[in-house]
């Protein structure tokens, strides 16, 4: 009888337990689908902070022009010319080179103000290195269009033979001969080709990486690339400086 007893106290005691374990485990599974849904709201709330919309995007467009850099279509639509647009207002800036409008950035294009060039006084163009951007500048100083570059990267390379090094040669050049449309050179496709020193040209190009990543030449995008051999005739002065240099110039 004692034995019956003891057992079935066991039994209860074991079915207690395990209500009690149930229990723990349903709110240890609430919790966590809580803390989920919690997390999820909070980023949902974050992508929304950040996205923009259409009439944000035509604003973004609209002071991006304003600003001097050259976009492509002022429509809403961020397009390819837009949005190269776009990533030489982040590299003027400081700011992330994404190419991606955020609220953040809109934010700052509204309270940005056209960049100065390094030098004014007469027209002339201007290869930023530290920042990779070409500026524009017409006879009072201003700067008219703004592009991002993509130049030498300085790591050697082999061409015909040969080992160069990838670099962009600083100082006051001079556009010295320019070709319409493409030219296939031995290290790749060239597009309106400007040359200003040797086999280095400002020229447009599919691989628009917004870091140096070229073999010494001036990479500018597609979408420009015509109408800035249009506005710069041969013996347009080009000055390419980097200003962690010393002068900038060498």
């Amino acid at each position: 009888m004692l034995n019956q007893k003891r057992n079935i106290q066991a039994l209860r005691f074991v079915e207690l337990r395990s209500q009690i374990t149930f229990l723990i485990l349903c709110s240890l599974a609430f919790i966590t689908f809580a803390g989920e849904v919690t997390q999820a709201r909070s980023l949902s709330k974050k992508i929304a902070a950040t996205e923009v919309s259409f009439e944000e995007t035509l604003t973004a467009e609209r002071r991006l022009s304003e600003l001097g850099y050259w976009t492509g279509p002022v429509d809403g639509a961020l397009d390819s010319g837009s949005r190269h647009a776009l990533i030489a207002f982040q590299k003027v800036e400081g700011r992330q080179r994404t190419g991606k409008l955020r609220r953040a950035d809109l934010q700052a294009l509204l309270s940005a103000i056209r960049p100065l060039p390094k030098y004014s006084g007469y027209a002339h163009v201007e290869i930023d290195l530290n920042r990779q951007v070409l500026f524009i500048v017409d006879a009072s100083g201003t700067i008219t269009h703004i592009l991002p570059v993509c130049t030498g990267n300085e790591k050697t390379y082999r061409d015909h033979g040969e080992i160069h090094r990838a670099h962009t040669p600083r100082g006051r050049f001079r556009v010295l001969r320019k070709i319409a449309g493409w030219r296939l050179s031995s290290l790749g496709l060239l597009y309106y080709p400007n040359y200003i020193h040797n086999g280095i040209a400002i020229h447009g190009s599919t691989a628009m990486a917004v870091y140096p990543a070229s073999h010494g030449c001036i990479r500018i995008p597609m979408f420009a690339s015509k109408k800035l051999s249009e506005l710069t005739p041969v013996g347009t002065e080009v000055i390419v400086y980097d200003l962690t240099a010393g002068n900038g110039e060498k």
